[in-house]
């Protein structure tokens, strides 16, 4: 099959996924309800909320520089952030399409080799998601009683995870599917060394690993911690003060804010494209928690989620028009 078919096929089937759900968290809201809630919204809230989030998009690029000056290269930041918008726009179109989408435009301009940048973008990752469960356990802490709710209005979370960690089939299966493969490993190991493919996963596995080790011969370490902070600072205030766009939510405290976007943080990690569907339901849900009416926490989850996904639309496709002017000096292959 030809590759942009199959590229066709796959952006098509997320973006049905993606509608699906969310027809299915808005298919029995009271539309009419939900627009006269967003004809008194406060815009300039949400506003405020997209200069945030480009603050944290540019701490991104800036942080990821700081991880890629070991290695020896010294990209422009103009050009990391370009990266890290195409990164967005990209994993709108294929959910988790994006870091290879940054790793190949940074290698293009930037000369710096793609397996290193993989290993830089790792580094990333997991920082991202320590922050991420530092943040749930802080809510955790505070509002576990509206985390039980949560679980108790959807049975099927609970469900699902009690089956997985209480079936001893389950466990078994795991185990030895696990047990199987690193057998069939060991005994096919001399024909697996001799593949050509072998020689490029390790020699990729090495250029990763070396990415890995910028963190330990980092000398802006104190600068990579601010801008980790400064990146979940400005994620979560930017939910937080679309708070106030409405009236029905306006009235919401710092941790039900906290709440709200560690919940939809979850949300994004469901392979939908850009959060379509699942965003809104985990914010919805969370916000009904707190007494807000269904009406009022779907126009804040359409709202808001529409507002952020237009921006970055925006600032993707200019990312990709700019690109080239910018190193118009530069020879790109």
């Amino acid at each position: 099959m030809n590759e942009n078919i199959k590229k066709a096929l796959k952006i098509t089937i997320f973006f049905v996924i993606g509608i699906v759900i969310f027809w299915w968290v808005y298919k029995d809201q009271p539309v009419e309800e939900i627009k006269k809630s967003l004809e008194h919204a406060n815009w300039w809230w949400i506003g405020l909320s997209l200069i945030l989030a480009f603050l944290s998009h540019w701490s991104r690029a800036v942080r990821w520089n700081i991880l890629i000056n070991p290695l020896g290269y010294k990209p422009r930041n103009i050009n990391a952030f370009f990266a890290v918008m195409i990164t967005y726009l990209s994993n709108m179109a294929i959910p988790r399409s994006g870091e290879l989408a940054r790793c190949g435009t940074m290698a293009k301009y930037e000369k710096v080799p793609f397996a290193k940048l993989v290993g830089t973008v790792f580094i990333d990752r997991v920082f991202d998601f320590i922050m991420l469960f530092l943040l749930l356990g802080i809510v955790l802490v505070t509002q576990f009683p509206v985390v039980e709710k949560i679980i108790e209005k959807n049975p099927g979370i609970q469900e699902r995870f009690s089956n997985l960690f209480s079936s001893p089939i389950t466990l078994f299966l795991i185990f030895g599917i696990f047990i199987l493969i690193l057998l069939i490993l060991w005994i096919l190991r001399n024909k697996i060394k001799k593949l050509s493919i072998y020689s490029k996963i390790k020699e990729i596995l090495l250029s990763v690993f070396e990415g890995i080790k910028t963190v330990i011969h980092m000398k802006r370490k104190a600068e990579f911690i601010f801008h980790t902070i400064f990146i979940w600072l400005m994620y979560f205030i930017m939910i937080y003060v679309c708070f106030f766009a409405f009236d029905a939510t306006s009235e919401l405290d710092i941790f039900t804010g906290l709440t709200v976007f560690v919940m939809s943080s979850f949300g994004m990690v469901i392979p939908s494209p850009g959060g379509i569907g699942t965003w809104h339901f985990m914010v919805i849900q969370t916000l009904t928690i707190y007494d807000i009416s269904t009406v009022d926490a779907s126009a804040f989850a359409f709202a808001t989620h529409g507002a952020m996904t237009l921006f970055l639309i925006i600032l993707g496709v200019l990312s990709f028009i700019l690109l080239p002017i910018v190193n118009k000096e530069k020879k790109v292959q």
